[in-house]
């Protein structure tokens, strides 16, 4: 029976943690930009390792862009690539291409950011990665926005869509679609992603802080600068954006934004293995143990006994069958109260036909948050063919 008080103890607190979640999802306003000046320089910075089946379609799209080509400058900085990455980007006579030197570090992708902003010229730093694609007033929707917030730093959505490409027969600012590649894995991760992104809108605007996305940030050049670049972060490996963004937040706790627009998504892809899925999962949960804010540690830690419960109740029932029962229960409870917040997230997203596959999903992310939090913590993982820590 104190198996069973914890685990609805828990439960509890789960609920209103998710409730929370909800309620500030929904609260954040919808932003339509509005006419600015258009007079930010903005630099956007690329960091590239073996993107040849992408980066082209990613630099085409940003050439796209409805904000004026005068004002933006684009950086791709290779990361040791060996495909014909630099060779695309090379046939981009607008496009500035950096060679990344350095070797034997655990970072690279902070070390190539940092070069990237170090060759810049603008006074907002734009980040996105290689297999991103934008929409076409994307740059136009984030410095209006910054310039009516007055933010030095801001996460905006970023959303999985399945082999996605540029619908270049409609002059429209959101030109993303999906093309196949709804398999298995693919619709899982879509479905969890998306649950990530309404959490990192609703903790942003709550300035609780606890995650973003490299793929869609932006902020001011000096307040990079101010804080040291990555310095103190630079031998972690991951966190290049949440661990970024604490250092920004602790000089500007004020000036940390969520840019809530459909014009501001940037679309990536799934992962196309399990093994690459886990993996990046992995790189994602290594970060918890170096975030210095106590909150966001026993919100994490909240969440993962949580999931852990259900795995307690799965082994009691081999002793009592009932705990069967409970562990059913649980997994009906947790999901009727996770279907409100899901499903506003997924409505912002336009991806509503995926909620018919949240329940079926629920032992899957169970696991994997069971799996990867533990291996997160005390594992290795591989990233970008390069094993690190």
């Amino acid at each position: 029976m104190i198996l069973l008080y914890i685990i609805i103890t828990l439960f509890t607190i789960y609920s209103c943690l998710i409730i929370y979640y909800w309620l500030a999802w929904k609260s954040i306003p919808d932003y339509t930009s509005s006419d600015s000046s258009q007079q930010l320089k903005i630099s956007i910075i690329i960091s590239a390792r073996n993107e040849e089946k992408n980066i082209g379609q990613l630099l085409q799209a940003l050439q796209e862009q409805t904000y004026p080509s005068a004002l933006f400058e684009i950086i791709v900085v290779d990361d040791h690539s060996t495909d014909a990455t630099a060779n695309i980007v090379q046939q981009f006579p607008t496009v500035k291409l950096i060679q990344l030197k350095e070797d034997d570090i655990n970072s690279y992708k902070k070390k190539a950011i940092e070069t990237g902003i170090t060759a810049s010229s603008g006074e907002l730093i734009v980040t996105t990665d290689a297999d991103c694609l934008p929409s076409q007033n994307w740059l136009k929707t984030i410095t209006a926005f910054k310039e009516e917030k007055e933010a030095v730093f801001i996460v905006a959505p970023v959303v999985l869509t399945p082999n996605p490409r540029l619908n270049y027969t409609v002059g429209q600012a959101s030109p993303l679609r999906g093309e196949g590649g709804n398999n298995l894995l693919s619709i899982f991760q879509q479905l969890d992603f998306m649950v990530l992104q309404g959490i990192t809108g609703a903790a942003v605007y709550k300035k609780q802080l606890s995650m973003c996305n490299g793929a869609n940030l932006a902020y001011e050049k000096n307040a990079f600068v101010k804080v040291n670049g990555f310095a103190g972060i630079d031998n972690i490996a991951s966190g290049d954006d949440m661990l970024l963004m604490h250092k920004i937040w602790k000089q500007y706790p004020d000036k940390v934004h969520y840019l809530k627009s459909k014009e501001a998504i940037v679309s990536t892809q799934p992962m196309k293995t399990w093994k690459d899925f886990f993996s990046q999962r992995i790189r994602w949960s290594s970060k918890a143990k170096h975030y210095g804010d106590k909150r966001i540690i026993l919100v994490l830690l909240l969440v993962y006994l949580f999931n852990l419960s259900f795995l307690a109740l799965a082994i009691a029932g081999f002793f009592c069958h009932y705990f069967w029962l409970y562990l059913a229960g649980l997994w009906i409870a947790k999901t009727i109260i996770e279907l409100p917040f899901v499903y506003s997230v997924a409505t912002f997203f336009g991806k509503q036909s995926l909620i018919k596959y949240f329940v079926f999903f629920q032992p899957l992310h169970i696991f994997y948050t069971i799996v990867s939090g533990l291996f997160g913590q005390f594992g290795k993982y591989e990233w970008k063919g390069r094993r690190v820590s």
